[in-house]
């Protein structure tokens, strides 16, 4: 697709308009990936899908009772089998035919698989369905941040990310009460439950699919291709006309150039199988940034995410709500959860990476452990007969949950997904995205998968598993990931370049670069190579001032 034919949006806007509307279908990707998660927490909970899927049945005061918590889980936990394998193809399709292109194919599928989930007549033909919809899935979410990060400048990557997960907490809230009304049609034991909402999903998708073809492809691929000329003018129409923007541009243009060539020469070592073993990366260190996102995203999902935003209704039952009051209840912590990611909108890019998750895992554990307390004293209460003491500990088990989704969306929603955009460097940057896509789908998949097993087992203790790995993850952070915030991707390199993983080594190593040659980190500030795989950190030939090092790169 040439990008300066025909109807193109980035032929009537420019600058910020520009980025807006990027960020926009961006944010429509991210919306469906939102409510394809909370669309299964009220498919679950539906009295046909119970029993055609064969895994419990509804008792006489409406309460789902499950039967086989393996087989739920496994037709929740399978799509994160699927996102797994469609990550791993978004990242490497992304690559060879452009983001642009590679958003469309990932709409397609995963409106063959949603078509395929809404018709399903059994559990064999939900399974291969959740697969099929979870490799679609798995496209989107491994490209679409790099499409977005590829077109935002650096001092805003972590805003824009963070808008756009706004529409994803969003799309949860649309799946939650969308099927919390229709659990009111026939009495909530019609297929049109279950059956609307999966289908719900086709349309943002087909949105998606018709629009993008007239929305820039990244400046970053055109380049990487050898169509120079299309990128130099979507990068003119990103980064503004007038004459700062052009000086910026033709500044940004050169230096994506110089890592293309870099890149073409280090390919043989840009495979999956080389970046997670690190063969031929030397002082780039790629599978250690490798392991670094997908343990973060893993743990994402085991600070407790993943099992309150399913089994957000059933933790309030154990609470000691009734059903109904369970589901509003949970309704309304959605709501307040997709308020509480505009904080981050804020922060981020202030506070930096590290602080964020930080602070986020405090509150989020003490929330867990002071909920699953608070639970436990309900559930003695009830048993008891004092239902006065039950209901309180049941408000303040409830309150808790609603602390650790507002701390969540403020905090840990948003980074795991913002860090593995930022790290890799531009030869690896969609394959090392959708490594972060198979942490996330690692962690998602195991959770999914053992949380109505812990819920059926232990019940309320299960939130003192979630908040001891919030817990964990803060040293975790401290020793092991360095923070990203205001830096360029070339500071990102030298921040790796330290042959040692942990944080302080490579903030130390990183200093002592600036201090020996701060020409070198100059050249990294204006988005030159300053890392060789082989030899290491570049010498450069320092010139006498910074305006001579304008001058050579102008």
């Amino acid at each position: 697709m040439d990008q300066m034919k025909g109807y193109r949006i980035a032929a009537k806007y420019e600058k910020h308009k520009l980025l807006f509307a990027i960020n926009c279908v961006a944010a429509l990707s991210i919306f469906f990936f939102g409510y394809d998660q909370g669309m299964m927490g009220g498919v679950n909970n539906a009295k046909d899908y119970i029993d055609l899927m064969g895994f419990g049945y509804v008792n006489d005061a409406g309460d789902p009772v499950i039967t086989n918590s393996l087989l739920q889980g496994g037709i929740v936990a399978v799509y994160y089998l699927g996102t797994l394998f469609g990550c791993l193809l978004g990242g490497w399709v992304g690559d060879k035919i452009g983001r642009v292109r590679t958003i469309a194919l990932g709409a397609v599928w995963a409106i063959l698989g949603a078509s395929l989930q809404c018709s399903a007549q059994n559990h064999d033909w939900m399974i291969c369905a959740r697969a099929v919809n979870g490799i679609g899935t798995g496209i989107l979410n491994a490209i679409v941040p790099v499409w977005a990060t590829e077109t935002a400048e650096h001092t805003s990557r972590g805003q824009f990310i963070a808008i756009e997960f706004t529409l994803n907490i969003f799309g949860v809230v649309v799946a939650y009460w969308l099927e919390f009304g229709l659990s009111y049609v026939d009495g909530g034991n019609s297929a049109i439950r279950w059956r609307f909402p999966i289908a719900f999903q086709i349309i943002p998708l087909l949105v998606l699919f018709a629009i993008v073809w007239v929305f820039p492809e990244s400046p970053r691929w055109l380049a990487k291709v050898s169509r120079d000329e299309e990128a130099r003018y979507i990068l003119g129409r990103l980064r503004g006309e007038d004459a700062e923007g052009a000086a910026k541009a033709d500044a940004e243009f050169h230096d994506i150039k110089n890592i293309v060539i870099h890149e073409r020469k280090t390919a043989s070592r840009n495979s999956y199988y080389s970046m997670l073993f690190g063969i031929g990366s030397g002082k780039l260190h790629t599978a250690r940034r490798v392991q670094l996102v997908i343990w973060l995203q893993i743990m994402q999902e085991w600070i407790g995410i993943a099992g309150v935003t399913v089994y957000a209704p059933t933790i309030f039952r154990i609470a000691g709500f009734s059903g109904e009051k369970s589901q509003w209840i949970s309704g309304l912590n959605n709501i307040f959860y997709m308020f509480s990611t505009l904080i981050c909108v804020f922060t981020l890019d202030r506070i930096g990476r590290r602080y964020t998750l930080y602070w986020g895992s405090v509150g989020q554990g003490i929330a867990m452990f002071l909920a699953g307390g608070m639970s436990r004293l309900g559930i003695n209460a009830t048993t008891a007969g004092d239902t006065a003491a039950a209901g309180s500990y049941g408000i303040a088990a409830a309150s808790f949950v609603y602390l650790f989704t507002f701390v969540f969306g403020a905090t840990w929603l948003t980074v795991p997904w913002l860090y593995p955009a930022e790290i890799f460097p531009l030869e690896v940057r969609a394959k090392g995205n959708a490594w972060g896509v198979v942490g996330w789908s690692i962690g998602n998949g195991w959770l999914t998968l053992l949380c109505p097993v812990l819920f059926n087992a232990i019940g309320e203790k299960t939130l003192y598993i979630f908040g001891a790995c919030n817990i964990i993850t803060i040293p975790m952070v401290w020793a092991l990931y360095p923070e990203t915030n205001q830096r360029t991707l070339e500071e990102i390199d030298l921040l790796f370049a330290s042959e040692s993983p942990w944080v302080w080594a490579a903030e130390r190593d990183f200093a002592k670069l600036k201090e020996e040659n701060p020409d070198l980190v100059y050249a990294a500030s204006r988005g030159n190579s300053v890392i060789d795989p082989e030899a290491g950190v570049k010498s450069l030939e320092a010139p006498e001032s910074r305006t001579e090092v304008a001058k050579m790169e102008g």
